[in-house]
């Protein structure tokens, strides 16, 4: 249990998605009418409720405004499921509307994350490495002419 990861996604999907691939999203998130038949073993995103390791709550959620789906999800991942969890994120990058950052992963014990960032039909990990910590005492959120 000590090899936990915290994977967070936000990201808008066209609203013309397939019901094909509805179905395989609403499977990994757990929800009825869901229906999975890509070889996953199990739904990924399933888990609701406090999470164990990193904190916080574990979500998932499919939202439609209409034009497009909104979907969010947090949830804690081993790395026995990066392969699935890698196939899942691309697949979901070359659906995708959103461009620039739409997640991170981070390991629970980890202060930075390596943020997901989805260009061109693709999703990239960009790795951040920190040498030096700055730090406010003041401002945990910047002011507003900042």
């Amino acid at each position: 249990m000590a090899d936990i990861y915290e994977l967070q996604l936000t990201l808008d999907l066209p609203g013309s998605l397939p019901p094909r691939d509805l179905a395989l999203l609403r499977w990994h998130l757990g929800e009825e009418g869901g229906r999975q038949d890509d070889g996953y073993e199990y739904p990924l995103w399933r888990d609701r409720g406090p999470a164990l390791r990193i904190g916080g709550a574990l979500v998932g959620e499919l939202c439609s405004d209409g034009p497009e789906w909104a979907l969010t999800v947090r949830q804690e991942a081993h790395p026995d499921e990066f392969d699935d969890l890698r196939r899942m994120v691309l697949w979901l990058g070359a659906r995708t509307t959103t461009e620039g950052t739409v997640g991170y992963l981070r390991f629970h014990e980890s202060h930075v994350p390596d943020v997901l960032v989805a260009e061109s039909g693709a999703v990239r990990s960009a790795v951040l490495r920190v040498e030096k910590v700055l730090e406010s005492a003041t401002e945990v959120i910047p002011g507003h002419y900042a």
